[in-house]
């Protein structure tokens, strides 16, 4: 298996400091975009301690006959613990509050893992398609779930970047894992929501198509900020070979 993986973070147009971070480790195979919430600091804190504590602890091989799920689970634990105890110190009043979304990719020789908080993204693109196979952990999705509202319509309802689950923000994290085989010549892209919120799925499937994949990132990031650039922007693309 051979592994190409290119990612870029931009501040976008609209704000003054970056709160996301991504995590490229080429050697381990993991892959990691956080995008942080939080005070003047927080966010970037929080997001920054995020991919620390995952190639913390999925770096360590010592551990490496430990199931990934559970590797997984105690990595975000662990981010989790770290951001929560940094925002709750007396000392620490700029951090108060602080969390951060986080989605990250794990590829061994025949699998690759996904693991998701909060409303970053992953997304598969094979043969031309693109599909979303994380899902959000944000307020229109849990109302798009429970059917108060069209999906169509989900751009036009107020408080659309409000998450229901983050890491850190809560003494307690419950993460999303899943896994599948992959495709040789599958490409997995992973983004924070500055660019899912100003870039549809068809044109970021368009992008993969028709540019090398050196180039997709920033591409991918030219977009949003033509289209606004509102927030953050991270995007992270792998390919297996």
């Amino acid at each position: 298996m051979k592994i190409k993986a290119f990612g870029k973070t931009d501040v976008g147009r609209k704000r003054s400091i970056n709160q996301d971070s991504i995590l490229v480790n080429a050697r381990h195979n993991i892959y990691a975009v956080a995008d942080g919430m939080g005070g003047h600091k927080g966010g970037e804190v929080a997001s920054a301690m995020a991919v620390e504590a995952l190639q913390e602890v999925l770096a360590d091989e010592s551990k490496i006959a430990t199931p990934i799920e559970t590797r997984l689970e105690k990595a975000y634990k662990l981010a989790n613990d770290r951001i929560y105890e940094s925002s709750h110190m007396a000392s620490n009043k700029d951090l108060e509050g602080m969390g951060t979304t986080l989605v990250a990719c794990y590829a061994t020789q025949h699998k690759i893992f996904i693991s998701n908080v909060g409303d970053s993204r992953a997304y598969l693109f094979r043969e031309g398609r693109i599909w979303q196979i994380t899902e959000d952990h944000s307020l229109v999705q849990e109302q798009i779930r429970a059917g108060l509202i069209n999906p169509n319509n989900a751009n036009e309802i107020v408080g659309k970047n409000v998450i229901t689950r983050s890491v850190g923000y809560d003494q307690n994290v419950k993460i999303d894992v899943l896994f599948r085989a992959y495709t040789r010549g599958d490409i997995f892209l992973l983004c924070s929501d500055g660019l899912t919120g100003m870039v549809s799925n068809s044109l970021i499937a368009n992008i993969l198509a028709k540019n090398p994949l050196e180039k997709v990132a920033q591409i991918c990031i030219d977009e949003a900020n033509k289209a606004g650039g509102t927030d953050n922007i991270s995007c992270l693309v792998i390919s297996l070979n």
